[in-house]
């Protein structure tokens, strides 16, 4: 089930604030203001995944007035929208919490400038109804679906280690999520390392069992990537800087407003009501500080894929991190 590419284009005359500090590799220089007029010069391109932001966006009206325009481009998943924002395919785009430490490995052209969290729990390790396998050690020699370099990768390596594994005990067949639920519905795979939406899906339409979630395995984040040049960019930056807090926005929207946003999200999609319903009502993204913390965390996770070899080298995640926009999103979850 995959998301039509649309355009939305909206104008009207509204200017940005450019403040702030940089950091990461020497701090990026902060480009000022443009005035009104040439911010509705700017296109926005955004690439978005079944995560919705685009309907989260619409659901809560807040891609009523940008004053820019915004072209969307569909993804299959983290990895590849990284690949096209480093690239300058795209200007930005929201991932999980893996998609930046392997494109951090591969010294990809993208900043990290705002975070949430969600519920870890709905990041799941499935199996099929009548699978024999009861729990994680079971997993040894068998084949598990996973999108490279996802969240589900990163929950996958953290919950095989806390139950003795490694990855070298498994078989990893690496899958986009609709070829991955059509190797699960059809036995291909013994497992699915999975996030939400296709996590309801796969038990609501495959009956899906959950061998284990990602609570002590996941830190539940998802970041807004950017590419550099855009950041670069005054007229895409200044569109950058609104376009993040109207994101923080619509997610603390969206916490009050689950049915409405389930709604929104099976419309846009085209995923059953019943599944939006699924993965909305155990509580999505929430807005939180990208501070030294949520730093730390996704430097365990980098240095984690490390030590199996995963990834070459270690990873400095920090110097793929740019908090310039912090004060305005500081803001907007405040009042928001």
């Amino acid at each position: 089930m995959l998301w039509r590419k649309g355009i939305i284009v909206v104008a009207a005359a509204l200017a940005v604030s450019a403040c702030g500090t940089a950091s990461g590799d020497g701090p990026a220089a902060v480009p000022a203001a443009v005035s009104a007029a040439d911010l509705a010069k700017v296109t926005l391109k955004i690439g978005d995944q079944k995560g919705g932001v685009k309907s989260l966006l619409t659901a809560a009206n807040l891609l009523q007035g940008t004053p820019y325009q915004i072209e969307w481009a569909t993804f299959t998943s983290g990895p590849p929208l990284l690949e096209a924002a480093s690239a300058g395919a795209i200007d930005a785009g929201r991932v999980g919490n893996t998609p930046p430490i392997f494109a951090a490995a591969a010294k990809a052209k993208i900043k990290v400038i705002s975070v949430s969290r969600s519920n870890v729990e709905r990041e799941a390790l499935l199996v099929p109804p009548d699978s024999p396998l009861q729990n994680v050690a079971s997993l040894k020699g068998k084949t598990i679906g996973v999108a490279k370099g996802s969240s589900a990768h990163g929950q996958l390596l953290n919950t095989l280690h806390n139950n003795g594994l490694s990855t070298k005990d498994v078989k990893l067949s690496f899958l986009q999520p609709s070829e991955a639920y059509a190797a699960f519905t059809q036995h291909a795979i013994d497992a699915w390392a999975i996030w939400d939406p296709y996590t309801a899906q796969a038990q609501i339409e495959a009956h899906a069992r959950v061998l284990a979630d990602g609570r002590g395995a996941s830190n539940g984040l998802g970041f807004l990537a950017a590419s550099t040049a855009a950041l670069g960019d005054p007229g895409k930056n200044s569109a950058l800087r609104d376009f993040a807090v109207r994101v923080v926005k619509a997610q603390k929207w969206a916490d009050t407003h689950r049915d409405e946003w389930a709604q929104a999200w099976a419309k846009e999609t085209g995923l059953k009501l019943e599944v939006a319903q699924k993965a909305v009502e155990a509580g999505r993204d929430l807005p939180i500080v990208l501070d030294d913390a949520v730093v730390a965390s996704e430097q365990q996770l980098a240095d984690a894929f490390t030590d199996e070899k995963t990834l070459p080298g270690k990873v400095d995640f920090a110097a793929f991190v740019d908090r310039r926009f912090g004060p305005d999103l500081d803001q907007a979850r405040s009042n928001g």
